[in-house]
């Protein structure tokens, strides 16, 4: 089970293309300036088996990206609905996290969550740091990181390239 604020289908915002974009309930980061707030409950939204989220994200036939909320704090769950994604779908994945690369490589939970990704959006949202130019982030801190080839480059960050 995974607890969901909203599903976005279609959205281009969320990554590149057309994807299926999904918001996790609950945020402990409480990043100022934050665009969605309202996430950081973590009883927000309702409770979603895995089974129902690989029903939408089949039905819309389009790659996938997690956000919240953050994702890696129902790491659990984002674990098994990547791999699921992965396995049955094909389908490429992006998540947004506020824990650096650095911060989860460290950690064995937030490292299996995140080991079956395609790209990972790295770091806390900084007001000081915002730059409405940047594509797929908000603020110059965060970095859009290719996961396999990180995980390849014994754990390095290696920046994904559009």
């Amino acid at each position: 089970m995974l607890r969901i604020l909203h599903i976005v289908e279609g959205t281009s915002v969320d990554g590149p293309g057309l994807r299926t974009s999904i918001y996790l309930a609950g945020c402990n980061h409480r990043c100022p300036g934050c665009h969605n707030p309202q996430s950081w409950d973590f009883g927000g939204g309702e409770e979603r088996t895995i089974e129902e989220l690989i029903q939408v994200i089949a039905y819309n036939e389009a790659p996938v990206t997690l956000s919240g909320g953050d994702p890696l704090q129902q790491p659990e769950g984002t674990r098994a609905l990547v791999h699921r994604i992965k396995q049955e779908l094909g389908y490429n994945v992006w998540c947004y996290t506020g824990y650096t690369w650095e911060e989860i490589v460290a950690d064995h939970v937030l490292l299996e969550a995140v080991r079956e990704l395609d790209v990972l959006v790295d770091g806390p949202f900084m007001q000081s740091e915002r730059d409405t130019k940047l594509r797929f982030c908000g603020s110059r801190n965060q970095r859009l990181i290719d996961v396999q080839r990180s995980l390849a480059a014994s754990s390095a960050p290696v920046l994904w390239n559009q």
